[in-house]
């Protein structure tokens, strides 16, 4: 029996209305409707990310943009999306964005060798294979059953999130999808529209993306986008709908109609080299080119938010130290270049941070988090550097109250001061400190003052940085003596704590200094 789910109108992506409403659209409606959307609302981080590459690879194939602000500019203006050239185009190739199609099925491609198995794994969140999930009480055997709108979703974000490692198929072995390693950094507006006009940026993205303007295109315009298999992406379009994974949907009769519970999963497409996201943020290491901005557990994102927001101009981003997301070098363009309504020096947009930690083809966690942007700092790298010092003292402040934590665990320990260690009473001490939690309560107590220091830098630089300093100093004591506090009124306890104080007084007093001068150098070239 053939069965039918168009994208193009069937109700799949997830969204949420300007009343706070949750509501399904398709491809077509999410467009033409993006401007009454807040936002999309994937079922995790991974599959809104997913969802955004894939509205954007259209966007894109649409509207290009050219690097002329004006032609940006008068899209924005409309505050919506255009209906008729969304409908022609989707018209034209609307066989190719059904997802049971016969014979080109959206996204899809059975891989030869492949046999049948549960979608489970196809879900970052669902217990399969070798990727335990805390609280899934799904397992691979039992396997699980998909609507049509949850299987797109599911297929979208397997090509883009898809994990390095063993494959079904024997002999074989997937690769990483073009979004798994790093984080998806995405401007969020106040509606869809303008999340999506935000990151919209001139395309083709030459001097990040080499482009061959002939080729690339988005996978369902290809005739075979699985061909080469091992290849460089021709351009942007190419890379935003990369086919990760060669998979085959296997529909059946469900009670209300088609649903999916089996597919044939082999590896995909492969890079051919090392490439550069522009949604992503990188660095420039000593030895190993570009490394991109990662998720990690025991370091929250805001303490990397500096580096993020320093915009590189285009004609040093190679030669630069770090990269950034390029819709950001894109907006503080657009700031540059001169007024554009809604975006001005008082307005204040998000920065949406999407992603996953993983090691060994396992999903550790995966995350969404916001952070504040004042267009006034974007468009004023000088309060960057504000946010710079910040961040820099809170860091230091944080290597003096590990200082004081590990005085506090040695004489604890050994009733004695510092001194070398050997490896064991090293690990001792570690573990003795980790026990107490200082540092994560440290940095716990200073993320919602960090939000008040971004916003705040705009209208007080200097006033911003004094007030962080004092909630910083403050967050050291008060992590200190928690850890303190716990160890009872012995003579060594108490020993221990006023070595400890002692410690903790002179670090931060010299750190105090140490931004004093750094003050006065930043006033002395303002």
């Amino acid at each position: 029996m053939p069965y039918s789910f168009n994208l193009v109108d069937q109700p799949w992506i997830p969204c949420v209305d300007l009343d706070g409403r949750s509501q399904l659209l398709g491809l077509q409606d999410a467009l033409e409707r993006a401007h009454e959307m807040q936002a999309l609302a994937g079922e995790t981080p991974l599959v809104t990310a997913a969802l955004l590459r894939l509205l954007l690879a259209l966007l894109h194939r649409l509207h290009g943009p050219s690097e002329d602000p004006d032609v940006w500019g008068d899209l924005w203006a409309r505050d919506r999306f255009a209906a008729e050239p969304i409908q022609e185009y989707l018209a034209r190739w609307r066989e190719r964005f059904d997802l049971f199609d016969a014979t080109r099925p959206f996204y899809q491609r059975a891989h030869p060798k492949a046999k049948p198995k549960s979608v489970i794994s196809l879900i970052h969140d669902l217990a399969s294979g070798n990727n335990p999930v805390l609280f899934s009480h799904s397992w691979e055997d039992r396997g699980t059953v998909l609507s049509p709108a949850q299987a797109a979703r599911a297929l979208v974000a397997a090509h883009a999130f898809g994990l390095g490692g063993l494959s079904p198929v024997s002999g074989e072995r997937f690769t990483d999808g073009p979004a798994a390693r790093g984080i998806t950094f995405i401007i969020q507006g106040d509606t869809l529209f303008q999340t999506l006009m935000l990151n919209l940026i001139p395309y083709p993205v030459s001097d990040i993306l080499a482009t061959d303007v002939g080729a690339d295109l988005p996978a369902w315009e290809m005739d075979d986008p699985y061909r080469p298999e091992t290849r460089i992406p021709y351009g942007y379009l190419d890379y935003l709908t990369w086919q990760n994974r060669r998979i085959l949907l296997l529909p059946q009769d469900g009670p209300e109609g088609p649903v999916v519970s089996q597919m044939l999963l082999g590896p995909g497409l492969r890079f051919g080299d090392s490439i550069v996201d522009p949604l992503k943020h990188y660095r420039k290491g000593a030895k190993e080119g570009w490394l991109v901005l990662r998720y990690n557990e025991d370091r929250a994102l805001w303490r990397d938010s500096a580096a993020v927001l320093r915009v590189v101009p285009k004609d040093q981003r190679r030669s630069a130290g770090s990269l950034p997301p390029y819709s950001l070098t894109w907006l503080h363009m657009l700031l540059d270049y001169g007024d554009v309504p809604g975006l001005s020096r008082q307005h204040t947009k998000r920065l949406l941070a999407l992603g996953m930690a993983n090691d060994q083809a396992k999903v550790e966690f995966y995350r969404a988090d916001q952070l504040p942007l004042p267009l006034a700092l974007l468009r004023d790298q000088d309060l960057v550097t504000h946010l710079e010092l910040a961040l820099a003292l809170a860091e230091a402040a944080r290597g003096q109250l590990w200082g004081a934590l590990s005085t506090l665990a040695v004489e604890l320990l050994y009733h004695r001061e510092g001194g070398n260690l050997g490896q064991q009473q090293r690990k001792e001490r570690d573990d003795l400190m980790a026990s107490w939690g200082a540092e994560r309560r440290y940095w716990a107590a200073l993320e919602l003052p960090f939000y008040d220091l971004v916003t705040s830098l705009v209208d007080d630089a200097p006033a911003a940085r004094a007030a962080w300093a004092q909630t910083v100093r403050s967050a050291a004591w008060a992590a200190l003596e928690a850890a303190a506090e716990g160890l009872g009124e012995s003579a060594t306890a108490l020993k221990a704590a006023v070595l400890a104080r002692q410690q903790l007084a002179s670090g931060l007093a010299k750190v105090w200094n140490d931004q004093v001068h750094q003050l006065d150098a930043k006033e002395a070239t303002t």
